[in-house]
């Protein structure tokens, strides 16, 4: 257990996929299901918030334990420690010498799905009883060397609410933007006039606190609340549903697909975790498109290792600052951070009604990926070049001179943070 803080330094500090879980409290709703729905919660209304106390524990291990131990029908976890779906491995464009090779080692062959728009197919395998997962994969990479075969991974999200070719193409059309997350309320005052599309769930909008979050981050409209694009066309991919093994790479790689079917430019991914051999290659034929995939850096800490799909070649890694342009120290740090934007103490949409506060990387990311959108409307390679050299120049240097691995390029996008205080001013009125 940590050192008892003020709340709001302690909801500044906890992430959503990293190492910190605000425990229950009096008039906290904990959301159940997957381990993004126990890791995303709403807390007291504004006023109180500010003026709580708890402790910290471990997020990311807590969240996970949990999870496993209420879902092990469905989840287990791989041998670093990952979450992945409970006998099921990924194999990326496999031969039909592989797919025999597999059922060799009596795998199963449970689905099959093509997404011609990032030149992939996947084939997802049954490990049959009285066979580890982790070995099958094993013996598998061991009998086809050249097969790229992984788990299915499970992603989970980066940051916590609380309530409280030639020339580029020409870029004319409505501005659009993308959110890969939890499902978003639709329903909500700042969300209702946001025009676009709605991909997963078979179709069913399950709203999810974090998604919401993000969504109004990028296009909310509120009277005293504004996102980055309050007038964008919203395209939103709910990779969870609400269900225990939600998140997986495979879930991620069939929302990047309907992006690139709908030829959404700039694509907002708040979600993090390990490597995995489908995800990376679906990000990679999306950016090889001319998209714009900004990613959440994540809360793991500054001595973490790298965490995906943000630290994947061509994403834009965003990491988070607080008002007095200090990067979140819960933050991850490296290479793969590009920028870094405003990510405490944020104002955000709550799912059915209200606001509430957040903190993390995740709430940096889409005021990032709203500034890009505006300059993007079609993917392009030469113009996304072009967008992310524009934001450069304007970006507010900090830290070390130039590029550095904790703020990246620099700090954008800080006059369109919104603080609780405008909110509570509103309610209170």
């Amino acid at each position: 257990m940590k050192t008892v803080l003020a709340l709001s330094l302690v909801a500044a500090l906890a992430p959503a996929q990293a190492q910190l879980r605000l425990p229950q409290l009096p008039g906290v709703q904990r959301l159940p299901g997957a381990l993004d729905r126990a890791v995303d919660r709403v807390l007291q209304p504004l006023p109180d918030l500010l003026s709580s106390t708890t402790q910290l524990v471990d997020l990311r291990v807590t969240g996970a334990r949990d999870l496993l131990r209420r879902h092990r029908d469905v989840v287990e976890a791989d041998p670093r420690g990952e979450l992945i779906r409970r006998r099921e491995l990924l194999l990326v464009s496999p031969s039909d010498a592989a797919l025999a090779v597999a059922a060799s080692l009596g795998l199963i062959k449970l689905r099959e799905e093509a997404w011609p728009e990032l030149e992939l197919r996947e084939v997802v395998l049954r490990v049959p009883p009285g066979l580890d997962t982790a070995e099958a994969l094993e013996r598998l990479r061991a009998a086809q060397p050249d097969l790229q075969a992984d788990f299915n991974h499970l992603y989970s999200r980066s940051g916590d609410v609380a309530a409280g070719g030639g020339g580029p193409v020409k870029q004319t059309g409505p501005i659009r933007v993308g959110l890969i997350d939890g499902g978003v309320d639709r329903r909500h005052a700042a969300l209702r006039h946001a025009a676009g599309g709605s991909f997963g769930c078979g179709g069913s909008a399950v709203p999810s606190e974090h998604g919401t979050a993000v969504a109004s981050l990028l296009v909310g409209r509120d009277r005293g609340f504004a996102g980055a694009l309050g007038k964008a066309e919203l395209f939103a991919a709910d990779v969870y549903c609400d269900k225990p093994d939600g998140g997986s790479a495979e879930e991620v790689v069939r929302a990047l697909a309907w992006m690139a079917r709908e030829r959404v430019a700039v694509v907002n991914v708040s979600l993090v975790g390990p490597q995995n051999r489908l995800l990376e290659q679906g990000v990679a034929a999306l950016v090889k498109r001319g998209h714009l995939l900004v990613a959440a850096v994540g809360n793991d800490g500054p001595a973490a290792p790298p965490l995906f799909p943000a630290a994947y070649a061509g994403v834009i890694g965003v990491t988070g600052v607080n008002a007095s342009r200090r990067v979140l120290p819960e933050a991850a740090q490296g290479p793969q951070v590009m920028w870094s934007a405003p990510g405490a103490d944020m104002a955000v949409a709550r799912s059915g009604e209200g606001y509430g506060v957040a903190r993390g990387t995740s709430f940096a990311a889409p005021l990032v990926a709203g500034l890009l959108a505006a300059e993007l409307r079609v993917p392009d390679v030469a113009a996304a070049a072009a967008a992310v050299e524009k934001l450069s120049a304007n970006a507010v240097d900090l830290g070390a001179p130039g590029r550095d691995p904790v703020y990246g390029r620099g700090l954008v996008a800080e006059d369109l943070r919104v603080v609780p205080e405008q909110l509570q001013s509103r309610q209170a009125r």
